[in-house]
């Protein structure tokens, strides 16, 4: 905390020494979603480079203004929470003055900025992230104020913890971990008991797009129990996106991607081969959209696919046949197909990549 405390004093200290020379207080941001700011590194993902591009939040151009006043209002915000040991959420943050902020949006990109630039992970900064995902299956653990939390797979699941690096004490017989891309899918897989069906595993689903908890609980169940970890999309962009959050990371957190990025995640399904080879019928599969066309591109010529060239023909695949499918489509072979037959066969023949 005094390390938090110092770095937003030394902000504070340059915002002061500008004024005493009267000259117009700036401050200076890392880029953090522009790409020449990125590098890949198969061990870590897309990650922030030493020598970064930075923009500069000025408090005297019309444009910026309220900007810089924003970020202000909250390092005083963050450091009156670190000095009295308290958290907020993102969301409680804007609610504080809902006109002042405008946006949640406006909030969470101000947030990520001020991370990025005192270089301190954001729950360092007691920010916590409006957690959305669930866990279930074999695993135990105790929560910063010593509730016992035990995801042993029933119908209902645990919500993610909001403070992940206050979890201890972890318990698990998991043969390996299952990321699935939807709740509904989860559910199913819930309902049919398949964490204990197969063989012991934690099964985790960030609900569509991964919140910053979803993310850092895989990383640390990863570090934990190194066991192999799976994912379970939909054979689209939207889904192979998705994935490529959870392995590699995104651009605008790629200065957090040490804490984030697990790059031995293995993608499990649902391929866009699978559906050539399960025979799935061409009227269940959904026609590519404009948008569905520029996202695959986009994802075709990011870095780390060129170092996958199994992942690379399966891109290609789904390119030539400008069809997708969700995870759903295998209900059209029966309905129990997903958790009996197609997960079963992948995890017992090897059929991921």
């Amino acid at each position: 905390s005094s390390e938090v405390l110092e770095a937003i004093e030394n902000v504070i200290e340059d915002v002061f020494k500008s004024l005493a020379q009267y000259k117009a207080p700036v401050l200076t941001v890392p880029r953090r979603s522009d790409w020449r700011n990125i590098e890949f590194k198969e061990s870590v993902g897309l990650q922030m480079i030493p020598r970064y591009a930075v923009k500069q939040i000025r408090s005297d151009c019309p444009r910026s203004a309220q900007n810089f006043a924003l970020m202000l209002k909250i390092l005083s915000m963050i450091y009156k929470m670190v000095q009295t040991n308290t958290y907020a959420t993102k969301r409680d943050i804007y609610y504080s003055d809902t006109q002042l902020f405008g946006s949640q949006s406006a909030v969470d990109n101000i947030i990520n900025d001020i991370s990025c630039m005192l270089k301190i992970p954001r729950r360092s900064l007691h920010i916590l992230s409006t957690t959305k995902g669930f866990v279930a299956g074999s695993l135990s653990y105790t929560e910063e104020d010593g509730t016992k939390v035990n995801c042993t797979c029933s119908a209902t699941a645990v919500s993610v913890p909001s403070n992940v690096q206050g979890i201890k004490n972890l318990i698990s017989h998991a043969k390996f971990m299952l990321i699935v891309e939807k709740d509904a899918t989860f559910q199913r897989l819930l309902d049919d008991d398949f964490c204990n069906r197969l063989s012991p595993c934690i099964m985790i689903t960030g609900r569509g797009v991964p919140d910053l908890n979803t993310r850092l609980l895989v990383r640390k169940l990863w570090d934990t129990f190194q066991i192999p970890i799976f994912t379970l999309m939909d054979a689209d962009p939207h889904g192979i996106e998705i994935m490529c959050v959870y392995k590699y990371g995104s651009v605008s957190m790629s200065f957090e991607a040490h804490h984030l990025t697990v790059p031995s995640i293995k993608w499990l399904g649902l391929l866009p081969s699978d559906l050539e080879r399960l025979n799935i019928r061409k009227d269940v599969l959904i026609p590519f959209t404009k948008r569905d066309q520029s996202k695959l591109a986009s994802i075709q010529r990011r870095p780390y696919i060129a170092c996958q060239p199994m992942w690379k023909k399966e891109l290609e695949i789904m390119a030539a046949s400008k069809l997708k499918a969700e995870i759903q489509v295998l209900t059209s072979l029966s309905s129990d197909y997903l958790s009996r037959v197609y997960l079963p066969n992948k995890l017992q023949f090897g059929g991921w990549l």
